[in-house]
């Protein structure tokens, strides 16, 4: 059940495309995603020989990143719809599986690399087919959600110290320092889109985004990270030991650094709401299977008042949230007038829904809920860790607020 079954216009196309990574979501994702959540070292998840990497290969299979790229047939909207019901079917999946697949062919920063001009990182990263795996390197040890405030003075006081700094140096850019072991795909990743401060005296403000090939000398990765949620999705610590880039990989210098981060927050702000949206609605729908099945009082519970207006409360946020977030994915991607405010209400309504809806499922399962013979549990796990990750909700809402 999904809102989109109340789209009249829907195309053949569209529903076509909603079925086929629906049937990968049922089969491939959400499976394996239970199998990866229950092994208990991170590191076995990207091992050689783990099914992960068979599941990228599955995932390139179907060829549905073909609809979302930039020289496609398709209309911007079209492109639009088309990427918010994708990922809110890889969500419904799993969410961990969602996000890391959604990395291959370099995910967002082919667009980078296509920015510089570079024919050598426009082959590699941004050639139709490509088998890298992208990540977007911006959390530091130091510096979390504070790197994305915008709004505040904080984001322009020179006396901040970033953990991880590019110097120029000639035709060059030297990158020292490190990022935290909260970059998705950091573990796995072939490539970054490296937000950075640039040296100097301007803050977070002049900062700067490098597209960096991970193989380069100097570069290093930590072990992945032992988290309690989306463990399909590894994350994990990169470090910087005067790792030499030439300047024209740094893809956004100073002047530019705030506009994209704007940029930047609106896109994937957008991409968290419709993606969580799927992990709601996944919640959901299997509390409402269970409320048929499960026999209580001598009935089946669905037949309970109790279990039917929680269903139905649950039923009414999902709905919500899925037309919400779909909106606001296809109004910001479809074009250049895109609003973050809108991205950030979609990002922290959805998380959060995702996580009540969630912990409804759970309380509805009763003691089965606690038990990982249930994916219920699993992905109240999965919810939590999204009110967090790309900016916890909290700093996130005030930066929307200041952008009304």
């Amino acid at each position: 059940m999904s809102s989109v079954d109340l789209e009249l216009e829907l195309t053949d196309v569209e529903r076509e495309i909603q079925g086929t990574v629906h049937r990968f979501a049922e089969n491939v994702m959400r499976p394996l995603g239970q199998q990866l959540d229950k092994l208990h070292d991170p590191q076995d998840v990207v091992a050689a020989g783990s099914p992960l990497w068979d599941a990228f290969d599955q995932y390139d299979e179907l060829g549905i990143e073909e609809f979302q790229r930039e020289d496609s047939d398709l209309t911007p909207i079209q492109m639009a719809r088309i990427q918010a019901i994708i990922c809110e079917e890889k969500g419904w999946g799993d969410a961990g599986l969602g996000l890391t697949l959604g990395s291959r062919g370099g995910g967002f920063v082919a667009g980078f690399a296509i920015a510089t001009g570079s024919s050598e990182l426009i082959e590699r990263y941004a050639t139709p087919g490509n088998r890298e795996i992208g990540c977007w390197a911006i959390t530091e040890p130091d510096h979390g959600s504070d790197t994305l405030t915008l709004s505040e003075p904080h984001f322009n006081d020179p006396g901040i110290k970033a953990n991880c700094v590019a110097s120029r140096d000639g035709d060059d850019y030297v990158i020292r320092g490190q990022k935290s072991s909260w970059v998705s795909n950091g573990p796995i990743a072939t490539v970054a889109g490296l937000y950075c401060t640039i040296e100097g005296d301007r803050g977070f403000r002049g900062g700067g985004v490098a597209v960096v090939p991970l193989d380069l000398p100097g570069i290093s990765r930590g072990k992945p990270l032992d988290k309690i949620g989306q463990r399909a999705l590894c994350q994990g610590e990169i470090f910087f030991d005067e790792v030499r880039i030439p300047k024209e990989f740094m893809a956004v210098e100073q002047d530019g650094y705030a506009d994209q981060l704007h940029s930047t927050l609106t896109f994937m702000n957008s991409f968290m709401g419709v993606t969580f949206t799927g992990v709601a609605r996944s919640a959901f729908d299997l509390a409402r299977a269970y409320a048929h099945e499960r026999i209580q009082g001598g009935k089946p519970i669905i037949e309970h008042q109790s279990v039917k207006l929680r269903l139905f409360d649950m039923y009414r946020k999902v709905e919500t949230a899925s037309a919400y977030a779909r909106k606001v994915s296809i109004f910001n991607n479809a074009g250049d007038a895109g609003q973050l405010h809108y991205a950030i209400a979609a990002k922290t309504y959805c998380t959060q829904v995702a996580f009540d809806v969630a912990s409804s499922a759970v309380q509805m399962f009763g003691g089965n809920g606690l038990s990982r013979e249930y994916p219920v549990e699993k992905i109240m796990r999965d919810a939590r860790a999204s009110m967090i990750e790309d900016g916890c909700n909290e700093v996130l809402s005030i930066v929307g607020a200041a952008d009304l």
